[in-house]
């Protein structure tokens, strides 16, 4: 193999393997002489990846870790199960994978070729997740879209729906991409409303990087990062619930079914257990979450909870009849 470069990547991806090369059978793989092979490592090392070497009739080569993080060499099915994955993490907001998956997700995918693309969607659009939240997805190119206008310090364009269903267009200098664990934000500056916003990107569709360049705005005095701004916003937008429900269960039952932001329940000589809690958190995640810790329960507060607990009740029923409606022949 007389292209260099070539030769290197092909010794490179060779390396990655974890294992330990001999330099005949490397200086085989890559026809060359091991002499070859000496000067190759050598290249390799000049640019920053950590090849070791052994002496003796068994040495040999092997990649070790370094200080830095090299490039990677991937193959079709490696770079399909990393795509994946990412996609899954991000599109469902996992608790604990953060705006970093993002963005190794839209590097990833702007390097993809179009047929292991294909391949990524297909394996996606085939897969149900079993996920922590109220269910609102997010297609995952939206992410990386915003992601990539973040990182590139893009003014962004996109279509929003409020929380009343109200349609608006935004204008905005994307800032940073917040995940809360169950859902995940835009912190961005809104050039049509001349202030700091938040948008749940649940909500948001057919975002579009501009290519006009800013520079990034300081923040609000009151807010050290995006994270804090985005706890300031949602404790003015959004009032607390309070929880008041009555599980027929005993409380060391219900505690572990419930998130850790419930607190615990207080035993109930006579039904079980009552759960009297404040949050933040939606009806739809509220809901799901009671309807989970699998047991009978009632709830005596709020008012809005209760109700949506009959819509979410009248629509599992409704499903269930149709299923089993289409089971029959």
């Amino acid at each position: 193999m007389t292209d260099t470069p070539a030769r290197l990547l092909k010794l490179l991806s060779l390396l990655q393997t974890p294992r330990e090369w001999p330099g005949g059978e490397l200086a085989g793989r890559l026809e060359v002489s091991p002499r070859t092979v000496r000067r190759d490592v050598d290249r390799l090392r000049g640019l920053g990846y950590p090849v070791e070497a052994t002496r003796g009739s068994v040495g040999g080569y092997r990649l070790v870790a370094g200080s830095a993080m090299p490039p990677l060499l991937l193959d079709d099915e490696e770079a399909v199960a990393i795509a994946v994955g990412l996609r899954a993490g991000a599109g469902h907001a996992i608790e604990g994978v953060d705006e970093a998956s993002v963005r190794a997700l839209a590097k990833l995918e702007q390097v993809l070729p179009s047929r292991l693309r294909h391949r990524v969607s297909s394996l996606q659009n085939a897969t149900v997740a079993l996920t922590r939240g109220d269910g609102a997805t997010i297609d995952p190119r939206t992410l990386t879209a915003i992601a990539s206008a973040v990182t590139a310090r893009e003014r962004l364009r996109f279509a929003y729906r409020a929380r009343d269903g109200a349609a608006t267009k935004r204008q905005t200098e994307p800032y940073r991409l917040v995940s809360t664990g169950s859902r995940w934000y835009l912190v961005a500056y809104d050039l049509v409303r001349e202030d700091w916003r938040t948008f749940r990107v649940d909500r948001v569709s057919e975002p579009f990087a501009t290519g006009a360049r800013f520079t990034p705005r300081e923040l609000p005095a009151e807010s050290e990062d995006a994270a804090e701004l985005l706890g300031r916003s949602m404790s003015r937008t959004q009032p607390d619930l309070l929880v008041d429900v009555t599980f027929e269960a005993p409380a060391d039952f219900v505690a572990p079914r419930l998130p850790a932001e419930f607190g615990a329940p207080e035993p109930d000589a006579e039904t079980g257990c009552r759960l009297r809690t404040r949050t933040q958190s939606s009806l739809e995640w509220v809901a799901l979450r009671l309807a989970l810790v699998d047991c009978a329960f009632e709830v005596h507060g709020p008012p809005e909870l209760l109700e949506h607990l009959g819509v979410l009740g009248a629509r599992l029923s409704q499903a269930a009849s149709r299923g089993s409606g289409a089971g029959r022949t």
